[in-house]
């Protein structure tokens, strides 16, 4: 192996791959990252198992060849270097010898004879502009139960809806729904991807502008742009019907501030209890939306938030952290609560835009 390429995009590579990596005793070379160097190409690769990951990085290469070495080593040594346009690479008595101008360095090798494959998946394909897809993921996925007890839940479910393709997460106590309007009619069934497999997808793709071919097998998912080809296994079982448990109407409806919501519940945070609840009391003859938070060793609080309110008088409680999750999927500044009945599940919605939706359950004490 003898290669040369830009030190930034190698960088920006590792920095991608490495994450991949996985900790895993019986097979070591989990833990490193193959480089395989042919046809002016540089391909790194790194699997845990659940996810793989192959990252192109455009080359001068001089000779092919293969090498594995430990992702840490790689990330700690490319974090510090600094100052060089261009690094080269040589693969010395099995062990990697790294040039730049002001540096030489011998990193030792892993064998690589046992780093597993990373599974070319073969189905339904369709493309998406990255920006679109991460932005469905993101909207949703911190609603997903972070146990793996019911893996169907502990997941981003998605699957398309006449134009639209559907991402969905629920920990049994909300319930997050987004829309994203797509160019195709698709026809897959739906996919569950594991929450961790999620986090590294959003943080692998959040900062590209290009479109993703995705792939779908019974098994696997593949996200591939013109430098990255990434895999993750997924969830066989089946989502909860969720949308029998949305309510078809509402017998109060209060429409506030975003702002004013999320200022009351940081008040509100202060004086909750050990459950983190608060009461929501609305009463739209008296225009009324009172938050109230108490704990016996601090003290009480009552914030009283102005707005439009429609319906019959309702109270119940909440965990406060549950609504203000979803803040961070909301861009405008109006949203709606929409209850039907005391002690009955809240939607929340974004004033002008029904792409998505919040439900949040009751707390019954």
């Amino acid at each position: 192996m003898k290669l040369e390429c830009q030190i930034e995009k190698i960088k920006n590579a590792l920095m991608s791959v490495e994450r991949i990596t996985g900790k895993n005793l019986t097979l070591p070379v989990l833990g490193s990252i193959l480089w395989v160097a042919k046809d002016k190409t540089l391909k790194l690769k790194a699997t845990n198992l659940n996810v793989g990951i192959e990252y192109n990085v455009p080359s001068k290469v001089d000779k092919d060849g293969v090498v594995a070495i430990r992702g840490d080593i790689l990330t700690s040594l490319f974090g510090v270097l600094q100052g060089d346009l261009n690094v080269s690479f040589e693969l010395i008595k099995e062990n990697l010898l790294v040039k730049t101008k002001t540096s030489t360095i011998l990193l030792k090798s892993i064998p690589y004879e046992d780093f597993p494959n990373i599974p070319r998946v073969e189905g339904d394909s369709f493309f998406i502009n990255s920006k679109k897809f991460i932005e469905g993921v993101k909207s949703v996925y911190y609603g997903a139960s972070v146990s793996e007890v019911k893996p169907e839940i502990g997941s981003v479910y998605i699957y398309p809806e006449e134009d639209m393709l559907v991402f969905v997460s629920t920990d049994s106590f909300r319930l997050a729904e987004k829309k994203v309007k797509i160019k195709q009619k698709l026809s897959f069934g739906g996919v569950l991807i594991p929450y961790k497999n999620i986090m590294e997808i959003i943080k692998i793709f959040d900062n590209i502008d290009d479109d993703i071919k995705i792939t779908i097998q019974k098994n696997q998912i593949s996200f591939e742009t013109a430098h990255i080809y990434l895999s993750s296994r997924v969830v066989d079982g089946a989502f909860p019907d969720y949308k029998q448990i949305i309510p078809k109407q509402n017998t109060t409806k209060a429409t506030i501030l975003k702002q004013d919501l999320i200022s009351s519940l940081k008040i509100s945070n202060i004086f909750s209890d050990k459950f983190n609840q608060v009461s929501i009391t609305i009463k739209p003859g008296e225009k009324v939306f009172e938050i109230e938070s108490k704990n016996i060793d601090i003290g009480e609080n009552t914030t009283s938030i102005n707005g439009s309110f429609s319906g019959e008088n309702v109270s119940a409680n909440f965990n406060y952290k549950y609504i203000l999750d979803c803040f961070q999927s909301i861009s405008g500044d109006s949203i709606s609560l929409d209850l039907n009945g005391n002690n009955k599940p809240m939607i929340i919605k974004s004033i002008g835009d029904s792409s998505f939706m919040y439900l949040v359950m009751p707390m019954n004490r």
